[in-house]
């Protein structure tokens, strides 16, 4: 059978990395599937996945031509959402939270809605510190990635050692991005290599994100045993597991307190990093996602 996927652009482009493009990249890459950047090319009665990013309404007299799978990073809550996704052969998410709000959102049957999470690669354990003092923080520099709530909760810990980075792209709220508290230092993008040699060197991962349908950032760090403290949003929970911590959403002292705890108890952060290790041994690569879509993608015929 061959897949046709219509993704977005710059889905390759190092200056603008996101969850989305890497799922993207590695599930086209292991279906071995044809790309395409709009449904214009994608010929007639083919098998296509597409991308929710570049859904619009044009998608339920487009699911009469092909055999239509929509993969939804990101629910939309628009009208014609519901009406593309119900045209659709079917549907792929990436979290059951994400399952549970598109069935009843617009009234799918879930079966025909696959969940197929994201994968994570195998990554050396990081042993981590003494003291735990280095935080990191991966993820576009963003309101929606609360990097304010973040610098906020950081501002009420003068008194104690730590540090912590921010890396992600800048460009995309660049007047956000340069109002921030200098307490989080901002690397900007790193290459594969740079950021697996920054996940090495943390000792604990922070996600303050207002929202997410999973959260990459939390699976990559708990693969390498690097517990994570994040916002108990969408579907962080599962990603995280037992994990880490997790805090209400937009609270910046929930946060800090989190924080605090994290390095003032040594026992604390002995046992998180125990945890940690515990769900890194559960964790299932891209070669399972790519399964799990194909699945769906087979079920749509």
């Amino acid at each position: 059978m061959t897949v046709h996927v219509v993704r977005p652009e710059g889905v390759d482009d190092p200056a603008r990395p996101s969850g989305g493009n890497v799922y993207d990249r590695r599930v086209i890459d292991g279906l071995g599937a044809v790309e395409h950047a709009s449904m214009a090319t994608v010929p007639d009665g083919a098998m296509v996945l597409v991308d929710g990013l570049l859904a619009g309404p044009e998608l339920v007299e487009e699911a009469a031509r092909v055999r239509l799978v929509e993969l939804v990073h990101m629910p939309r809550a628009e009208e014609w959402e519901g009406a593309v996704l119900r045209a659709a052969a079917g549907v792929v998410c990436t979290s059951r939270w994400t399952r549970a709000l598109l069935v009843e959102q617009h009234a799918l049957d879930p079966d025909r809605v696959v969940v197929a999470e994201p994968g994570v690669d195998p990554a050396p354990l990081t042993p981590g510190s003494p003291t735990g003092t280095a935080l990191l923080c991966v993820g576009a520099v963003t309101r929606l990635k609360g990097y304010d709530v973040l610098a906020a909760a950081l501002g009420t810990l003068g008194d104690l050692p730590w540090s912590c980075r921010g890396v992600g792209s800048t460009a995309i709220e660049p007047g956000f991005a340069s109002g921030l508290d200098p307490v989080v230092r901002l690397t900007g993008p790193l290459p594969r290599a740079e950021l697996d040699a920054t996940y090495a060197e943390a000792d604990l991962v922070v996600l303050a994100s207002r929202a997410e349908t999973y959260g990459m950032v939390v699976t990559e760090a708990l693969a390498r045993g690097v517990p994570v403290v994040a916002s108990d949003v969408g579907g962080v929970r599962e990603a995280l597991g037992g994990g880490g911590v997790l805090v209400p959403p937009d609270d910046a002292d929930a946060l800090a307190a989190a924080l605090r705890r994290w390095l003032t108890d040594a026992g604390h952060r002995a046992a998180l990093r125990d945890a940690a290790r515990e769900r890194r041994d559960a964790l299932t690569g891209w070669d399972r996602t790519t399964a799990l879509v194909a699945e769906a993608l087979a079920a749509a015929r």
